[in-house]
């Protein structure tokens, strides 16, 4: 099991192969200080190397998912003083949450709004509260969400995002739905059950698999159509090549259950 780092605005707890990261600034609806940013960077980086976490689930402390950016500190605010050594910023996050090579299941309540959009829009997975808010209201402030959009319209329709962040309208859960921004919504006292449940079948997946596979799909993306093919059929060679496939064609022969190693 990897060591965990003494974080201080983030909660990191590892129980049935889930990694639960919690953002823990409640007092400032979970906003995302630098502080913040560089923990939830750590805290991933931790999980995609703990051979032991096979899906990781990020979620808000005190009843709220996140604010988005802490604008006390882009105003010239004081930041926290922190014991982890510095990892990144906003741009190593995004690349964070890209290449951490196990599904990420955002659990959202009441509300993710501005810079928050990155961290859903990063994740595998979105399971919200069908009473959730959403929302990019930089526009209000003056300002445009710049960082936002790589991964916002890698997620969403051109006109329905563009709309989203020119208006600066918050939009409910069913509609963050419709236009893909979330997977789905549900009651609020079914959220735990419902994201406990994607965890724990994802859990059961090969471990190897889907860190080949979900590397392979952000690097098909990148290329065009005849460039993805070839590189795909080398991708699903190494993939064959592991132990856990060896293990679960076995394993489909001899009808049992297949033991995974992540190898």
């Amino acid at each position: 099991m990897t060591e965990t780092p003494p974080f201080q605005v983030l909660r990191y707890v590892v129980e049935d192969h889930v990694c639960t990261i919690t953002l823990h600034r409640p007092e400032k609806r979970n906003s995302l200080s630098a502080q913040l940013i560089n923990e939830i960077i750590y805290g991933l980086e931790t999980a995609r190397d703990d051979a032991d976490v096979r899906v990781i689930v990020l979620t808000g402390a005190g009843g709220a998912f996140c604010s988005g950016a802490d604008l006390s500190q882009m105003s010239g605010g004081s930041a926290e003083e922190s014991t982890i050594p510095h990892r990144g910023g906003f741009i190593e996050l995004n690349l964070a949450l890209r290449d951490a090579g196990k599904p990420i299941i955002a659990r959202v309540e009441r509300y993710a709004l501005a810079g928050a959009l990155a961290l859903i829009c990063g994740s595998t997975f979105v399971i919200a509260e069908d009473t959730a808010k959403f929302g990019a209201p930089e526009i209000d402030r003056g300002i445009f969400p710049m960082m936002v959009m790589a991964s916002l319209f890698r997620t969403v329709p051109k006109r329905q995002g563009l709309e989203f962040i020119l208006s600066g309208d918050k939009i409910s859960a069913d509609a963050a739905v419709q236009m893909g921004l979330i997977s789905r919504a549900v009651p609020s006292d079914q959220l735990d059950t419902e994201v406990a449940a994607l965890a724990s079948k994802l859990a059961a997946k090969a471990p190897a698999a889907i860190r080949l596979g979900l590397n392979a799909y952000h690097k098909q993306s990148e290329l065009s159509f005849e460039d993805a093919l070839p590189y795909l059929q080398e991708a699903l060679m190494g993939c064959l090549g592991t132990e856990d496939a060896q293990e679960g064609i076995m394993a489909f022969m001899q009808k049992r259950d297949p033991v995974w190693t992540g190898r």
